[in-house]
């Protein structure tokens, strides 16, 4: 049977803080940080910074996309279009910021267990900034989880979708 566990659902309770103790909760990470959450190096680290993090909710992350990439050699030379799949990745890689920094989650790694309800509204061009929104949907018996990704561009939708990973040892 599994279990699912949700993680965005109203906190019914009061936070208790006490003088003594003020956890101070990081809510921007940099590119040398991002580094030391995923295994992703260049050319495949798609996320240049995190400016927001909830733990355990939402992260939102930050992509320069830039004219010397390699896949605009190829992608297309006379008119250079970010793929979709790497767009994808990107978020990918935001949601994986969320799920290494679960409790119990820090090691293993995430992979892709599917994509679902992905849309492309937008293409997305050297010189543009990708802004990528990512919320925790659900975890499942501590080895699955589902996100909602949402990248935009200039405040425009470019790139939504649904994305479960799965941990591996």
């Amino acid at each position: 049977m599994a279990i699912v566990t949700p993680v965005n659902s109203p906190d019914t309770t009061a936070p208790t803080s006490t003088p003594e103790k003020s956890t101070e909760i990081k809510t921007t990470f940099s590119s040398e940080e991002i580094q030391k959450l995923l295994p992703h190096r260049y050319p495949f680290l798609l996320v240049d910074k995190i400016i927001d993090y909830v733990p355990e909710k939402l992260a939102v992350g930050v992509k320069n996309v830039t004219v010397n990439e390699p896949q605009f050699q190829g992608h297309f030379p006379e008119r250079p279009l970010m793929p979709g799949v790497l767009i994808v990745e990107a978020m990918a890689q935001v949601g994986g910021i969320i799920l290494k920094q679960l409790p119990g989650f820090e090691e293993g790694l995430f992979v892709f267990a599917g994509i679902d309800k992905v849309r492309f509204r937008r293409q997305v061009l050297p010189g543009d900034q990708l802004v990528m929104t990512v919320e925790l949907l659900w975890i499942k018996q501590r080895r699955f989880a589902k996100v909602q990704a949402r990248a935009e561009v200039d405040g425009q939708l470019a790139t939504e979708g649904e994305l479960m990973f799965s941990r591996i040892n």
